[in-house]
């Protein structure tokens, strides 16, 4: 993920986030609902074709808590990392860009939206 650290004292502050990653089928089926909920947003997303999976944006220190059955939440450690919104390495690019969208998803609601992906998905395989 292209990202880029900043000294300048006049650029706007910058944010530390983690990323919770999941596969694409249900980082999919996750933003769907998020973004059907009732007022529940969603941040950005990054979507890696070549590994297939979906990225969401969440608060600092979500990782140090995060046990979510089929993903995984990696930290920053407080580095304040600035998002680039123009496409980022081959093979990934944004599902919901930088500045359209809150800085980042609510740990609590996305643990909701995967677990009933994971309900919804289940019940479609289940249904073959």
């Amino acid at each position: 993920m292209e990202t880029s650290q900043s000294n300048d004292p006049c650029a706007p502050s910058v944010a530390a986030w983690d990323l919770v990653t999941v596969p694409t089928r249900h980082g999919l089926e996750a933003v769907d609902i998020l973004r059907r909920g009732t007022g529940d947003t969603v941040g950005p997303v990054l979507h890696d074709d070549g590994g297939g999976t979906l990225a969401f944006l969440v608060p600092p220190g979500t990782a140090a808590a995060w046990d979510v059955p089929g993903s995984t939440c990696t930290g920053t450690d407080g580095r304040g990392l600035r998002l680039a919104p123009e496409p980022l390495a081959e093979g990934s690019d944004w599902l919901v860009p930088p500045g359209e969208a809150d800085l980042a998803t609510d740990p609590a609601v996305l643990r909701r939206a995967l677990g009933e992906a994971a309900r919804t998905i289940e019940a479609a395989d289940n249904c073959r």
